[in-house]
């Protein structure tokens, strides 16, 4: 219901950075809600989704949240993940070993995954990944763990996620 109510309303939103660390501020009063649940999450190091139309300032929330948290001295790495087919999403994700498919570089190459080790990940348009590649993504996020793309060894992960869509997952479940 909040969520509907700060869809409906015309949101004004300052940004004010600092070095690493910047405030949100709002005159929308729902929007200011949305504002004392991120400071709540950011607090806690658990992953998060951020739902909200097109336009809504999703990244900013994202980059707030991680400004704030106990990671916010560690790397932010953002990416898009409809600005990548597939195979080449995968591989930028989870990254691949020597020979793992033609073109791959000889010493092989981490993924954003190892790249963001520490920090944060964030995942944009989280729900244009493809189905076949959602599975090994579930797999990251439950056991903490990835393997590159023609690897043979896990490869535990500190990271903290922060997705963000503004598609109706719910209904795409259905």
């Amino acid at each position: 219901e909040e969520v509907e109510k700060v869809k409906a309303s015309k949101i004004s939103v300052s940004v004010q950075k600092n070095n690493l660390e910047f405030t949100l501020e709002s005159k929308n009063r729902d929007f200011n809600n949305i504002i004392k649940i991120a400071k709540k999450a950011a607090c806690k190091d658990v992953n998060i989704l951020i739902l909200g139309e097109s336009g809504v300032g999703k990244d900013i929330l994202a980059r707030y949240i991680h400004s704030i948290s106990p990671r916010k001295n560690e790397i932010f790495v953002p990416v898009n993940c409809c600005s990548f087919s597939e195979n080449l999403l995968e591989s930028e994700l989870f990254g691949y070993e020597n020979g793992a498919f033609t073109g791959a570089l000889k010493c092989g190459k981490k993924g954003l995954f190892e790249q963001a080790e520490g920090g944060v990940l964030f995942l944009d348009e989280v729900a244009e990944i493809p189905q076949s590649l959602q599975v090994k993504l579930l797999r990251a996020l439950e056991n903490r763990e990835i393997m590159r793309l023609g690897g043979t060894k896990l490869i535990p992960l500190n990271v903290r996620i922060i997705a963000a869509t503004n598609q109706d997952l719910p209904a795409m479940v259905k």
